[in-house]
């Protein structure tokens, strides 16, 4: 059985709801990706932040990066899988919620992320063609 572990990027790094919004694209930039999981003050997870969240709901808007946090562009119940999960798991909580990025949780604690490029190495064409279908479509 894949797990989510198998198929997830390690080394997923969390960005502190108190840190602004121009340090999370610093950071975004120093590792090379999209989104970061948010963690509160107890490294707990409560949200995540993509680059277009902060291009679309932070400077597209007219507010200043730095001077906005992670905390308060984290909206909704955030999502995530156990890293034990299966594929059909982590496919049901994605498409389930029409999400591209899955934080991967091991005890309590975040151990990595899974991406549409994750995805697209370990899935089949046919599962692939549905996740598609399923997250890209509009509700």
């Amino acid at each position: 059985m894949t797990t989510a572990a198998d198929i997830m990027h390690r080394g997923a790094q969390w960005i502190p709801a108190h840190e602004t919004l121009d340090r999370a694209a610093q950071l975004m930039r120093q590792l090379d990706v999209g989104a970061l999981p948010i963690s509160d003050e107890n490294e707990r997870l409560c949200g995540i932040l993509t680059d277009r969240d902060i291009v679309v709901g932070c400077v597209a808007m007219g507010h200043d990066p730095a001077k906005v946090t992670a905390g308060d562009m984290a909206k909704g119940t955030p999502r995530w899988v156990a890293a034990d999960a299966d594929v059909d798991a982590v496919l049901d909580e994605m498409q389930g919620h029409q999400i591209r990025r899955l934080p991967v949780i091991e005890n309590k604690r975040l151990v990595g992320m899974i991406s549409e490029a994750d995805l697209a190495k370990y899935l089949t064409d046919e599962q692939l063609a549905g996740w598609v279908e399923s997250v890209y479509a509009r509700s």
